[in-house]
């Protein structure tokens, strides 16, 4: 799946050790779309690919990411996860500007005098 918009809120990065001894790292981003009602998504980013995106306050991106869910005590926690991250043009973070539609004028035909045989 996929997400454009501004990231608006980088949260502080965790970090520990698994149970088999591995060292893992992780860093949650919010993204606020442009649409009419904006939304707002909060997704994350592990291990070496923190430093690889090195993603910015204020930086118009498009989020590739996969959604998996969990269980712990209970209970289920939904996990959001980029595995790519593409650098948004400026001119297209918000679309481009669409052109107000203008009908053509009608043609000035010169008059006749001949009369048509059509009903209307």
């Amino acid at each position: 799946m996929e997400i454009q918009g501004k990231i608006i809120a980088i949260l502080p990065q965790r970090s520990g050790t698994s149970k088999t001894g591995n060292a893992w790292k992780s860093q949650d981003f919010v993204i606020e779309t442009h649409d009419q009602y904006a939304r707002k998504m909060c997704f994350n980013v592990w291990g070496d690919r923190i430093d690889q995106f090195n993603i910015q306050e204020g930086e118009e991106l498009t989020v590739s990411f996969d959604i998996d869910c969990r269980e712990w005590n209970g209970k289920w926690f939904n996990d959001i996860r980029a595995w790519k991250i593409e650098r948004t043009p400026a001119g297209m973070a918000q679309g481009a500007p669409i052109e107000p539609f203008s009908a053509p004028s009608a043609p000035n035909f010169p008059p006749t005098d001949q009369k048509d045989d059509l009903p209307f």
